[in-house]
């Protein structure tokens, strides 16, 4: 591996773009450079997880992880957000990020052991965080692309069944839409209201624009924080995506992430049985082979007048 800082990465960024928008390689209008082949996840179902900033991806992707384990598949969850706090649900902990680490050694990848980075979660699910450059100093994408080329070269892969990214609120510029270059699927999380839908909207954008040139393809909604899905159900309507699950806005689900605990270790009450029932059912549909869907997004305008009442 390339010792790179993160102002070398930027530096090439500006030559980079220039390339790759001259020959249009990855998706109608792009301006990022195509994914490396020799770096694809194979072997595992993959699974990108975004939605609006804040509408409860983290513990979406952490419960869901835990549901594929209790499957009994061999579950990786990758956090990439510069917060590191995807998996610490899971591992009780803040752990230290694949970025970081790799600033330690001075970006010398081959000084690092895969217990310096990948770490064991509830019920054995392995945990990564691959952080992100200080703001306004680097590339998402350089982030996922390091960790993913770690996890390779360290054969930690090929003993996996299940990776799950969980990816930075609903930023889909090519750095942190690169998750869905690995992602056999991708998922939107949303509440049921005007920024959640909105902001969906345009992710439906970014994947369809990479589904152009690689394998990932919507597999739908999970509404998340929310008493009704009308407004979910509507706009999927509209546009042809399908809505996979339901979350309800209850409180346990909060008070899980104050006791730093997946809803799998909370008390099971009617509401908290439910809602793991709503996990296992999903992680089981996405693991049997989920729809592949051809959903259209709206441009800005028409979805502004679409959503909501008169």
């Amino acid at each position: 591996m390339n010792a790179y800082s993160y102002r070398d990465v930027a530096g090439k960024g500006a030559k980079s773009s220039k390339v790759a928008s001259e020959h249009r390689e990855d998706g109608e209008g792009s301006v990022q450079v195509k994914l490396d082949p020799t770096m694809e996840i194979e072997g595992a179902k993959v699974f990108a997880i975004y939605g609006k900033g804040g509408i409860g991806k983290s513990t979406t992707s952490s419960n869901l992880s835990v549901a594929f384990s209790k499957l009994g598949k061999r579950v990786l969850q990758i956090g990439c957000d510069p917060k590191h706090d995807s998996t610490f649900t899971l591992t009780k902990s803040l752990i230290p990020t694949v970025i970081d680490i790799l600033e330690e050694v001075n970006y010398h990848a081959e000084m690092l052991r895969p217990e310096d980075f990948v770490f064991d979660g509830y019920n054995g699910v392995q945990c990564v965080e691959a952080g992100g450059p200080p703001a306004g100093t680097g590339c998402g994408g350089y982030v996922v692309g390091q960790t993913v080329k770690l996890l390779k070269e360290h054969h930690l892969l090929e003993d996996t069944d299940v990776v799950v990214f969980d990816v930075l609120g609903d930023v889909v510029c090519g750095g942190f839409a690169s998750p869905l270059q690995h992602a056999e699927r991708a998922l939107i999380v949303a509440a049921n209201d005007f920024d959640s839908i909105f902001a969906m909207n345009r992710i439906v954008a970014a994947i369809r624009a990479k589904a152009k040139n690689y394998d990932v393809r919507l597999g739908g909604v999970i509404a998340n924080r929310s008493a009704n899905t009308d407004q979910i159900d509507r706009y999927n309507d509209a546009i042809g995506l399908k809505r996979l699950a339901h979350i309800p806005d209850d409180d346990a689900v909060r008070m899980s992430r104050l006791k730093k605990r997946t809803l799998f270790e909370m008390d099971e009450t009617p509401e908290i049985k439910r809602i793991q029932q709503e996990y296992m059912k999903l992680a089981e549909y996405l693991w049997s082979g989920s729809e592949e869907l051809d959903a259209t997004p709206m441009k800005d305008r028409d979805i502004f007048e679409f959503l909501g009442f008169e």
